[in-house]
C-alpha cells in the first residue's frame, strides 16, 4: 500500500510543471485523505516538499503576472492618456486574472473584452436578405409599327396585291356629236414576300429553378426585344419604300415642315392621320415660341391634350426606332403588315442536346412582312435636309 502511496506522491511532485497551482493543491487535498494515521508520518517531511514547492511556483507566476501589469500601467502613464480602448483592455485584465495567472506551458486561457456588437465584428455569415419578386427590366419601345399600321392575316409566304398606276387618258366633258373620251388603267402586281423575325434563349434548368421570377422575365423579354427587331426592320422597309420629301426648309421650324408635308398629302388627295418624330424632335417641338422672344407657349395650330400632342388634329407620335431629325408623315391606312404565321413563344427541353445538358430552348418568333401599298401615301423627311 505504501509503494502505491508513494507512486502516487511522485506522480504529484513530476506534475507540477504542468498543472496549475490550483490542480496540484486538489491533488495534494485528495492524497492527505487516503494516508492513515500510521503512515501520515512517513509522508510528511515530502508532502511538505511539494507544498514549498508549490508555494514557490506559484509566487513566480504571479509575480510575472503582476511585472507584466506592472510595465502596462507605466506605458498608459507615460502615454498619459488612457482611451475607451485601453479601459476595456485593463478591465478584461483585471476581470481575467485568475485565468491569467495559471498560464504555463499547455495551459491558455482566452480573454475576449466585451464592447459593441457590429456586423463586422460579430456576425458570421450574411445577414438575411429580401429578394423581389420580378426583375426590374429595361422597357419596352415607346411606339411599334405595328400600332400605326392594319394587319392581314395570309396562308401561305407571299402576299400578291395589285397597285394602280397612272393610266392614260381621262374623262371629260362630251362635245355633242363626238367621240367621248376615253382611260384606261394601269396596274403593277406587287410581291411581298415574308420572313421570320426570330430568336432564342438557352438556360439551364438549374437556373431556373433556383431563380422563380425567370418564368415571368423570360417570356416578356422575348416579346419586347422581338418588338425592337420588327420595328427596326419595317422602319427600314418604309425608309426605302416611301416618297423622300421635296420640300426647302430654309427657314422653316419644325412644325411649319411638318404642316408643308400634311398639305403635300393633302394634295394628293391622302388623308394625314399620323406624324412620327424622335423624342428629342418632340420636345423640340413642344419648345417652339408663338414668335421670337414671346416664350414658350405653343403656336395656335398645335395642342397638348391630355400627353397627345397634335399639329392641326394630327397626331404626332414618338418612336426611338426613327433616326434624329427623321420623320413621317403619312396616310396609314396605305400601309399593312402581312402575317404568314403570328407571334409565338415555345419552350423545349430536348431540342438540341438540352435532355442531356438539363437545359431549356426558349424560342420566339413570327413569320410577317410590311407593305407599303402606296409609296405616295407616306412622306419620309428630314428635319436638317437642304
Amino acid at each position: 500500500m505504501d509503494e502505491k502511496l508513494q507512486a502516487e506522491l511522485t506522480a504529484i511532485k513530476n506534475g507540477l510543471e504542468s498543472k496549475t497551482a490550483v490542480e496540484v493543491k486538489s491533488a495534494i487535498d485528495a492524497f492527505e485523505l487516503k494516508l492513515s494515521a500510521s503512515n501520515k508520518n512517513q509522508f510528511e517531511t515530502e508532502l511538505k516538499a511539494v507544498t514549498d514547492a508549490l508555494e514557490v511556483k506559484f509566487a513566480a507566476d504571479l509575480k510575472a503576472v503582476q511585472d507584466h501589469a506592472d510595465k502596462l500601467d507605466l506605458k498608459l502613464q507615460a502615454n498619459a492618456v488612457v482611451t475607451a480602448k485601453d479601459d476595456v483592455l485593463v478591465k478584461a485584465i483585471s476581470d481575467n486574472f485568475d485565468g491569467i495567472k495559471e498560464v504555463r506551458k499547455g495551459k491558455s486561457v482566452q480573454v475576449k473584452a466585451v464592447g459593441n456588437m457590429t456586423l463586422t465584428n460579430n456576425l458570421t455569415g450574411d445577414q438575411p436578405r429580401v429578394y423581389a419578386a420580378e426583375v426590374v427590366a429595361i422597357p419596352s419601345q415607346l411606339l411599334n409599327v405595328a400600332d400605326l399600321v392594319g394587319s392581314i392575316n395570309i396562308d401561305g409566304g407571299t402576299y400578291t396585291y395589285p397597285r394602280e398606276g397612272a393610266g392614260e387618258g381621262s374623262i371629260t366633258s362630251q362635245t355633242e356629236g363626238s367621240a367621248k373620251s376615253q382611260r384606261d388603267y394601269d396596274f403593277t402586281m406587287v410581291d411581298l414576300v415574308t420572313n421570320f423575325i426570330a430568336g432564342f434563349a438557352r438556360y439551364s434548368k438549374k437556373m431556373a429553378n433556383n431563380l422563380p421570377f425567370l418564368t415571368s422575365f423570360i417570356p416578356n423579354a422575348l416579346r419586347r426585344d422581338y418588338a425592337i427587331a420588327e420595328n427596326s426592320i419595317f422602319n427600314t422597309v418604309l425608309a426605302a419604300a416611301a416618297t423622300a420629301s421635296t420640300q426647302i426648309i430654309t427657314g422653316k421650324n419644325k412644325i411649319e415642315m411638318l404642316i408643308n408635308e400634311v398639305a403635300t398629302l393633302e394634295g394628293l388627295n391622302y388623308n394625314a392621320n399620323g406624324i412620327v418624330v424622335r423624342p428629342s424632335d418632340y420636345y423640340d417641338i413642344l419648345k417652339i415660341e408663338k414668335s421670337t422672344g414671346a416664350g414658350y407657349g405653343l403656336p395656335g395650330i398645335v395642342t397638348l391634350e391630355n400627353g397627345q400632342l397634335r399639329i392641326n388634329g394630327i397626331a404626332i407620335y414618338r418612336a426611338n426606332w426613327l433616326a434624329a431629325n427623321k420623320y413621317y408623315v403619312g396616310d396609314w391606312s396605305y400601309i399593312t403588315k402581312v402575317v404568314t404565321q403570328g407571334l409565338s413563344l415555345d419552350f423545349s427541353e430536348t431540342e438540341g442536346s438540352n435532355f442531356v445538358n438539363n437545359n431549356i430552348t426558349a424560342r420566339i418568333e413570327a413569320q410577317v412582312g410590311l407593305a407599303v401599298q402606296q409609296p405616295a401615301a407616306i412622306i419620309y423627311g428630314d428635319f436638317t435636309a437642304t
